[in-house]
């Protein structure tokens, strides 16, 4: 006599949120181009303090100089922490929460240098929180 689908039995898993499991991969690829552009930001600023316009009356004043510097070595994290989400690094989930919320606020900060830029990048580490919070899934890669 078989079961039939109605009767009780172990409540199996629930399967995951193509939209998280979709974002959880995206999040990596976020993570790891966000980083290689937040190194290339840095290099940009390191080298030249004419790349970026100078804010005069802003409440968080940095040397441009600076700046590159938190964002080359930031973007050299977000590189190595994406990698380890797209090859499912248990470390790399909790790490890349924390560093796209330390990007997030880097970017607002950084917003009266390059505006647009910043709020693609607090709109894409938002992305990413929610992404890496929603869903935890196997390698990718």
């Amino acid at each position: 006599m078989t079961q039939s689908a109605s009767a009780p039995g172990p409540a199996r898993p629930s399967a995951p949120d193509p939209w998280a499991a979709t974002g959880a991969m995206f999040a990596g690829v976020v993570l790891l181009v966000d980083g290689i552009l937040a190194v290339v930001k840095g290099i940009a600023g390191i080298a030249s303090d004419e790349v970026y316009t100078r804010i005069s009356n802003y409440t968080f004043k940095f040397d441009v100089t600076a700046w590159g510097w938190i964002h080359l070595i930031l973007g050299v994290f977000l590189v190595f922490v994406g990698w380890g989400v797209l090859k499912g690094s248990a470390w790399a989930w909790g790490v890349g929460i924390g560093l796209a919320a330390l990007n997030l606020i880097a970017n607002f900060v950084w917003l009266p240098y390059q505006p647009v830029w910043a709020i693609i990048s607090i709109a894409l580490d938002t992305f990413v929180i929610w992404a890496l919070c929603a869903h935890r899934a196997k390698p990718v890669i």
